[in-house]
């Protein structure tokens, strides 16, 4: 994870602030990032790094939010491997596994 990310999620923890971590876990074929690249999503939708950009973190930063609100951890596959992932621009022709999990203080 980028040093940058892990001070800006140190900050917000001291400030009180729940999040968002999302983590690319695992990749198959051609992914705009790798395993360990990760992005943090706040509660009002801003988010911190990126794991890919596009539709694929578009999705996965819904299912943060969604995190944010029911406090469940989840693991998000990325597709990018059809005709519709095309349609969007997606290029890569490979898969993401994507941890989400909820870090807050107390």
């Amino acid at each position: 994870m980028d040093e940058t990310l892990v001070k800006l999620i140190a900050a917000a923890l001291e400030r009180g602030a729940k999040l968002a971590l999302a983590t690319i876990i695992e990749t198959k074929g051609s992914t705009p990032r790798k395993a360990g690249t990760a992005m943090v999503v706040w509660p009002d939708g801003r988010v911190a790094g990126t794991i890919g950009g596009g539709c694929s973190e578009a999705e996965v930063k819904l299912r943060a939010l969604q995190a944010l609100d029911d406090g469940r951890p989840a693991r998000v596959e990325v597709r990018m491997l059809n005709d519709a992932a095309a349609e969007e621009g997606m290029v890569c022709g490979g898969i993401m596994q994507v941890f989400v999990q909820v870090i807050k203080t107390g």
